[in-house]
């Protein structure tokens, strides 16, 4: 965590939302990042998010199975689905987010659209895969 922290320090410096965040693997630090949404104007760039991607990249693998997620900050819920995707094992965060936001809430979620034909290339590309 004390790592999270400098990198932390790194997003403020830049003018970001200082959170930071690592991937440890057998206790081994093989991901880091720090908050950039602003400098790489990406709103997916989160500190959690850009340590995964080191990682992924670092272990030639989208699968962490096992890995450990230090953060400075609790998780959004996209954060943590794609600890979810990636097979994080556990997730430690220092401070509590007193504005998490509850998605729902922000975003209006339609779905059915072309549902049999989205779900019939699906079908097919994991029937092709078995």
């Amino acid at each position: 965590m004390r790592r999270a922290l400098e990198l932390a320090r790194r997003a403020e410096e830049e003018g970001e939302v200082p959170i930071g965040a690592v991937v440890a693997l057998n206790g081994e630090i093989v991901g880091e990042g720090w908050n950039r949404p602003i400098g790489a104007h990406d709103p997916t760039a989160h500190a959690e998010i850009q340590a995964i991607r080191a990682a992924a990249t670092h272990l030639s693998n989208y699968r962490l199975t096992g890995a450990e997620l230090y953060v400075t900050l609790e998780p959004c819920d996209m954060c943590v689905g794609a600890m979810f995707h990636a097979r994080i094992a556990r997730a430690v965060y220092g401070a509590k987010d007193p504005k998490k936001l509850v998605l729902k809430n922000h975003v209006m979620i339609e779905g059915g659209v072309l549902a049999d034909d989205c779900g019939a290339i699906l079908s097919r590309f994991f029937a092709a895969r078995r």
